[in-house]
């Protein structure tokens, strides 16, 4: 059975500023691409950190509301560990 998820992803956007919109639509991509089907893609925008992580300052926030199976959460997990612009992710069941 599919349930509602929200994830939250932090991109690191550096040296890639102007091409922001496209690392959000190919994030979503992969997420359908592993099983999800996206319902809502929010930009939060570029927030700094409390403090350096992993040598950077700040990051741009992306909230993905999506529906997917459980075992899918793991494949998405993976294929966006791969992806050099992803610097956090986070997901929960909404």
């Amino acid at each position: 059975m599919k349930r509602n998820y929200e994830g939250v992803i932090v991109l690191d956007t550096t040296g890639h500023e102007a091409d922001v919109d496209q690392l959000v639509q190919g994030i979503g991509r992969e997420i359908e691409s592993e099983g999800g089907s996206l319902e809502q893609i929010e930009q939060l925008g570029r927030k700094d950190f409390a403090y350096n992580a992993r040598k950077l300052a700040s990051g741009h926030y992306v909230s993905y509301h999506f529906s997917a199976f459980p075992e899918t959460i793991e494949k998405i997990k993976t294929a966006l560990k791969l992806n050099s612009a992803v610097h956090l992710q986070h997901f929960q069941l909404r």
